[in-house]
């Protein structure tokens, strides 16, 4: 039994569970709209929301803080400094007065040809 065991493993490895994660939340980010399915979309949504409260915070620290939190948020993205820099620089000054709910799950319905329920996980426009 799986009792209080966190996250979804989506009938994948480890390494490719973490590869799939760090590759849908850079593409949430760059595009700021994605469209993926439902279990997928579940299991990034808290890690995409928790990086946008950490540099939506960071904007407030001094600048030791500042460079930390970029840290961070680079470390648990893998790399791609692009990402980094508008998540930073773009994305969290959005979101500089809203206490939390960054992103919105609209369901597009079923796929064609598995029939996994399909969403559209986007951030929240202000």
């Amino acid at each position: 039994m799986r009792h209080q065991v966190a996250g979804y493993k989506l009938g994948r490895s480890k390494g490719a569970r973490i590869a799939l994660r760090r590759n849908l939340i850079k593409q949430l980010f760059t595009h700021e709209r994605i469209t993926t399915t439902r279990a997928k979309a579940e299991a990034i949504r808290g890690e995409a929301e928790r990086m946008i409260t950490v540099a939506r915070r960071s904007s407030k620290a001094e600048d030791a803080g500042k460079v930390h939190a970029r840290r961070l948020i680079a470390a648990r993205l893998g790399g791609g400094n692009e990402v980094v820099q508008k998540l930073f620089d773009e994305i969290a000054p959005r979101f500089a007065e809203r206490p939390g709910g960054y992103t919105r799950m609209l369901k597009l319905g079923p796929r064609i040809g598995d029939a996994a329920q399909m969403v559209m996980l986007e951030l929240v426009e202000e």
